[in-house]
């Protein structure tokens, strides 16, 4: 009876620090996926992504190859964060009086890309907890949609299999799927050294 108390404590014990583990790594802070951005930087970024997008806007010459744009992981980090109001939406809005302390924080919502991989963190909640999320995979496209194929998942700095969240991920995706058409004139993306790579129609 004694030797089966003192297991059932140490098991106890172990399942507790094992709790405690799990909950700070899900609650820790994980390495960012990319620095954080000025606000003048982001605008400028921001500016430099819609300059990009109007190049995929130009006639397409017949005799040539469809244009090709290269956008930064900073150039799509700022047009997220301006859409979600995190930066002025005009730059011309940043100028040596404006006052950055009345403006928002840029969001911790980060996009950087290695090789051929898109790596993303944001801040969410979970069970009314703050916590980050991030994901990295390969970004593509098919048939005139983007699509995403998860590389991995962690939740603050707690790795999730890959197997358990591509499932839903992709449900979710697919029941989003008027979200992920591209824009008309872009007839296709990729993630390729590094920079996303935008092909005209």
């Amino acid at each position: 009876m004694l030797k089966k108390s003192k297991s059932d404590r140490i098991i106890s014990i172990l399942t507790l620090v094992s709790s405690v583990v799990a909950i700070y790594l899900v609650i820790k802070r994980p390495q960012p996926v990319a620095q954080p951005q000025s606000p003048a930087m982001a605008a400028a970024n921001a500016r430099s992504f819609e300059q990009k997008l109007e190049q995929l806007e130009q006639p397409k010459d017949p005799e040539a190859q469809p244009a090709e744009v290269h956008i930064t992981s900073n150039e799509v980090s700022a047009v997220l964060a301006q859409s979600a109001g995190a930066i002025p939406a005009a730059a011309k809005e940043l100028t040596p009086d404006t006052d950055l302390g009345a403006m928002p924080n840029i969001l911790d919502q980060q996009v950087s890309f290695d090789g051929d991989q898109v790596h993303g963190q944001f801040l969410t909640t979970i069970a009314g907890k703050q916590v980050w999320v991030t994901v990295s995979g390969h970004l593509s496209s098919k048939d005139g949609f983007a699509t995403f194929e998860p590389t991995e998942f962690k939740i603050g700095d707690m790795s999730v299999p890959v197997s358990l969240v591509n499932g839903p991920l992709q449900k979710q995706l697919a029941s989003q799927r008027d979200r992920m058409k591209l824009p008309d004139n872009v007839g296709g993306l990729k993630i390729e050294n590094g920079e996303l790579v935008l092909t005209q129609k």
